[in-house]
């Protein structure tokens, strides 16, 4: 399928289908018009190879789509010849997915945190060279995307601000995603932040959280009952600006995930942010 062509549905496998964003993302998407779930694999060696996804997926009513999981990449690439791959997996494996994808010429968009900067350079290069979209999201909710925007807007009045993002136990990396894409967008608005009036002292390594290249200091939370939220908090003489998101649920990400699958397809290059869709419509 070509980028051009609008006439038919997005033939889209999903990286990561054993987990909570790829079975939201299926069973969302499980008879759209538009996007047409056509693949999917989890871990390697798992149970669930050769299942059918909408019984990994859980999706209401046992209903089957007669697509079964395949092993990994190849054997699900060789099945299905997809038009992208939504990866909700982890960084290195995202990111060894996202590079053999864009040699054939499929169009990844990966929604797990964790890629690194040098990464995303790779990534930038590889998807210009090969003329494949690709795209990068931190976070496919659009509140929590209007957040980091917000923040970005604050940065330039107020020089002083934290981070603080809380998750479930059971993600590994830290900061979020959604974390560093708030830093760096928050140095797109000032060079440095949070001068430093008195010589800290940390009794405990870590207690003052970690602090970005602009000093912007971030605070990482693990506990259980947590999905994803982040609160940016902004200090001044007399008062305390705090902008929040919390997502309740996956069927936030719905959305954005749609909007990112239909955008990568437009693209002959890297994207960075869902962002870089919602505020090019205004």
């Amino acid at each position: 399928m070509t980028a051009s062509d609008t006439s038919k549905p997005i033939k889209v496998a999903v990286a990561g289908i054993s987990g909570r964003m790829g079975k939201a993302f299926v069973q969302a998407f499980f008879n759209d018009p538009v996007i047409r779930i056509v693949g999917a694999w989890g871990r390697e060696n798992a149970e669930y190879v050769g299942l059918d996804i909408g019984q990994v997926a859980e999706v209401a009513g046992g209903a089957r789509a007669g697509i079964l999981v395949s092993s990994g990449f190849i054997e699900c690439v060789a099945a299905c010849s997809p038009d992208v791959i939504l990866d909700v997996t982890q960084a290195e494996a995202a990111w060894r997915t996202a590079t053999s994808a864009i040699g054939k010429g499929i169009r990844p968009v990966i929604g797990t945190s964790g890629l690194s900067q040098t990464h995303l350079k790779e990534l930038a290069i590889l998807a210009e060279k090969n003329n494949v979209g690709t795209m990068v999201v931190p976070n496919f909710s659009v509140g929590a995307v209007l957040m980091m925007e917000f923040a970005r807007q604050a940065g330039r009045f107020i020089p002083n601000v934290e981070v603080v993002e809380m998750h479930h136990t059971q993600k590994i990396d830290a900061p979020s995603g959604t974390a560093m894409h708030t830093a760096n967008k928050l140095a797109e608005s000032r060079s440095h932040y949070n001068a430093k009036r008195v010589e800290e002292k940390e009794l405990m390594t870590g207690a003052r959280g970690a602090v970005h290249a602009s000093g912007v200091r971030v605070h990482s939370l693990r506990l259980p009952g947590m999905i994803s939220h982040q609160e940016v908090l902004f200090g001044s003489e007399g008062e305390l600006l705090s902008i929040r998101h919390d997502s309740f649920n996956t069927k936030c990400f719905i959305e954005g995930e749609r909007m990112a699958i239909q955008h990568v397809m437009t693209q002959k290059k890297l994207v960075v942010g869902l962002d870089q869709i919602l505020f090019a419509r205004t």
